[in-house]
């Protein structure tokens, strides 16, 4: 019996290696999220780390980003500490973004899937900071059971220090959401996060100078973000597989 099981794990592993050597395995990077999500353009910011590492053709991205939305436009069911749920002039963008990817999908076979997070600014700003870590979890585990895989890394990219010494009143969970964020990436091997905190520094394409900004700073701060996000990609894949 343990002559068999071995037998079978190295066809195993064969095939998966044969797979992603010809190309046909692919990696699916999911990235999400709002605004600072809609800034990363992946052909300039995360596609080149990611095609330097796996090769032209042996990836797919997705993208679905909504500005200044919150996490309950994402998680099935979502609630708050009171009981406030999705607003009815609320459009609900998961079932636009699983929609999309499996399309992207279809008639592939996709080695590993990584789900890229960088969302919270609406969160904090509505005072919702106490259901956040619950939220997070149920937005990966809907990816996983939509998709039918429970391999599945997740990136979150952690609220930058905007709010930290400025304009607390106005997102009183600024905070909270960063530990809640923290929290969830620590708690499972196939889990990481990514610091923000100096990329909302610098000029902007305007020539303005922004120091601690909402937003990260177009162009040099996307890019940075995009390759921390594309490298703690990288590391899971790796990292998973082996």
């Amino acid at each position: 019996m343990m002559k068999m099981n071995q037998i079978l794990f190295i066809v195993i592993y064969i095939f998966f290696s044969t797979l992603t050597s010809t190309g046909q395995g692919k990696h699916l990077f999911i990235l999400s999220g709002q605004s600072n999500m809609v800034r990363l353009k992946p052909h300039k910011y995360f596609n080149p780390t990611i095609k330097e590492a796996f090769g032209t053709g042996n990836f797919i991205v997705v993208k679905g980003a909504w500005s200044g939305k919150p996490i309950r436009c994402w998680v099935k069911g979502w609630q708050s500490s009171t009981g406030a749920a999705l607003k009815a002039d609320e459009p609900f963008y998961y079932d636009t973004l699983i929609e999309k990817v499996r399309d992207s999908i279809n008639g592939k076979c996709i080695t590993s899937i990584t789900l890229l997070w960088m969302q919270g600014e609406r969160d904090a700003e509505e005072g919702n900071g106490d259901v956040y870590e619950e939220s997070l979890l149920r937005l990966y585990q809907q990816f996983c059971t939509d998709l039918g895989r429970n391999d599945i890394n997740f990136v979150i990219g952690r609220l930058n220090d905007f709010a930290l010494n400025q304009k607390q009143d106005q997102y009183p969970d600024w905070e909270k959401i960063r530990k809640a964020q923290v929290k969830v990436a620590e708690s499972n091997v196939r889990f990481t996060w990514v610091n923000t905190d100096d990329l909302n520094d610098g000029v902007n394409r305007k020539g303005k100078l922004l120091k601690d900004d909402l937003h990260m700073i177009v162009p040099n701060g996307c890019l940075e973000m995009g390759i921390r996000f594309a490298k703690r990609s990288i590391e899971l894949i790796n990292v998973n597989q082996q």
